[in-house]
């Protein structure tokens, strides 16, 4: 199947580690140009000269999303050095524990900033170039956002609202054939996921007790095949999909987990 990403250029937040490094490897196999925006320097040299030795084009920046000049910087640079820009990869985030009782009302609004708000200020700025291309954008967001989980208030509230952009921007950039869509993952083994379970007193039994509840193959979800639903939804392919939300995770939100 050609997915028809060749020359496209498409901007992968946190796009260096995890989900987004997955992403950004599987765009740059189809041609695409991945421009990666991350605060990680070491991540994103090493990938961006692996790339490189590969054959394959891509550009990379280095700051901080939740600062709204980072966001413009990237929209405007990337435009500057490529004349287009075809695609947008919100993913960058973390599941920061702010909860209701162990947060407050100031960690609460950090948490939103960090999570939250490179998703419209990227997709602000960058704009009039995607509105030129017929872009295509998706969001990452989380299985979070339809279960809840308990101690992260701030993560969740960021999650559902990604959730709700993700309608509210398809409404809004169907005259300009925009389409946006987003993808929930559940448990995807990142090094973000790598560190929370090691929080645990045996991780290795924590991690066993939530696989046994993965209904199909009883298996943590890829980053590969995240970077796999992504790639289609950014792609022709997926030409009149637009405004949805894809749970990607074995089943494990929508089907019984009593299942064997």
């Amino acid at each position: 199947m050609d997915l028809q990403l060749k020359n496209k250029v498409i901007i992968i937040t946190g796009g260096s580690s995890g989900i987004g490094e997955a992403i950004t490897r599987l765009l740059a196999e189809e041609g695409a140009i991945p421009v990666i925006a991350s605060r990680n320097e070491a991540r994103n040299a090493a990938l961006q000269q692996e790339l490189m030795a590969n054959g394959q084009l891509s550009h990379s920046f280095l700051g901080e999303l939740s600062e709204v000049g980072f966001c413009e910087k990237i929209a405007r640079e990337t435009a500057e050095r490529f004349g287009r820009i075809d695609a947008i990869v919100n993913n960058a985030g973390r599941n920061d524990g702010v909860g209701l009782a162990s947060g407050n009302p100031v960690t609460f609004m950090l948490s939103l900033t960090e999570n939250l708000s490179h998703y419209y200020n990227l997709v602000h700025f960058a704009l009039p170039w995607l509105k030129a291309s017929k872009g295509s954008i998706v969001n990452i967001s989380s299985k979070v956002a339809m279960t809840g989980q308990g101690g992260t208030s701030g993560y969740a509230a960021s999650k559902g609202a990604q959730l709700a952009l993700t309608r509210e921007w398809a409404a809004e950039l169907l005259p300009f054939g925009i389409r946006v869509n987003a993808i929930l993952p559940a448990e995807v083994m990142t090094p973000l996921y790598e560190n929370w379970i090691q929080t645990f007193e045996n991780p290795a039994e924590k991690l066993q007790s939530i696989v046994s509840k993965i209904p199909l193959e009883h298996r943590m979800t890829t980053a590969a095949e995240i970077a796999s639903a992504t790639a289609f939804l950014l792609s022709a392919q997926a030409s009149h999909i637009t405004g949805q939300w894809w749970v990607i995770d074995g089943g494990y939100v929508h089907l019984d987990r009593a299942l064997t």
